[in-house]
């Protein structure tokens, strides 16, 4: 099922790359938020969307549009508190339709230096390796410290943008993802504001699951140094099963899942 709302999720993308050169994207802009001061917050509840950093400053393609509004339609269905982590960014290159979160947080590097306590966390936007790095890396040093019992991590693939700076020359995708990023960069300035995929498409460069593993794994935040060998903690993608990173001590282990989706599954 997955694998077939891929094929069609690429073919439209494929017939798009064309026109990505010579087409202006005209979105409704948010103006500019009145963010909400990060010791006045403290969120408890059993989900959480956190939004980092979704810019088209950074992501020019607007690569994760679809995504994002997506999720955030989602969450906001599900009265599930929707975050918006921004930066010094104009407000005018902000992707994403609504403009009417639960709460504007200012965040420089994608910190997130408010509580939250939360079973299930959403996290969208981007930068994968760098700013929503370090959120995901604050939220896990959270729930870690409060010896959370049960957390579940979903990205939302299509919403997350990604420079591919853990893909190596070693990598057997490694030409595929070289040639992807030409093709939807060509004609665009240099600079590291413009090569960016989501990492939807990403993992349709790679292919195998097995590789699209390896390369997940690469991405996630340090839970290593984070959680105790008394934590399960385990990797999944769309509706594989899941792969164990570290077994725990038993049956009562607190367990910690990194689950990667589309927005598509999140939804259905």
């Amino acid at each position: 099922m997955f694998r077939s709302a891929r094929c069609l999720y690429y073919s439209v993308l494929f017939a798009s790359i064309g026109l990505l050169a010579s087409t202006t994207f005209s979105y409704a802009a948010c103006s500019t938020p009145t963010p909400t001061p990060s010791q006045q917050l403290e969120l408890r509840a059993d989900s959480a969307l956190i939004v980092t950093h979704a810019s088209a400053l950074y992501d020019p393609r607007y690569s994760t549009k679809y995504g994002l509004d997506a999720t955030i339609q989602y969450a906001k269905e599900k009265k599930i508190p929707v975050i918006y982590l921004v930066d010094d960014s104009p407000a005018r290159y902000l992707i994403m339709d609504d403009c009417e979160p639960s709460y504007w947080v200012r965040s420089v590097d994608g910190e997130v230096d408010f509580s939250v306590d939360v079973k299930h966390l959403i996290l969208a936007g981007g930068h994968m390796e760098l700013c929503l790095s370090r959120s995901a890396h604050d939220l896990i040093e959270q729930s870690a410290k409060r010896s959370q019992k049960e957390l579940q991590i979903t990205y939302v693939m299509d919403a997350v943008y990604s420079n591919g700076k853990t893909i190596s020359e070693t990598d057997p995708f490694y030409r595929d993802f070289q040639w992807f990023m030409e093709i939807v960069n060509y004609g665009r300035p240099g600079g590291e504001q413009w090569p960016k995929l989501n990492l939807l498409e990403t993992t349709g460069i790679i292919k195998s699951i097995e590789n699209d593993h390896l390369y997940l794994r690469e991405l996630l935040p340090r839970w290593d140094r984070t959680f105790s060998k008394d934590t399960r903690v385990e990797l999944k993608m769309d509706d594989f099963p899941a792969r164990v990173l570290q077994k725990g001590n038993g049956q009562d282990s607190p367990r910690v899942q990194f689950h990667f989706v589309s927005s598509a599954d999140l939804i259905n």
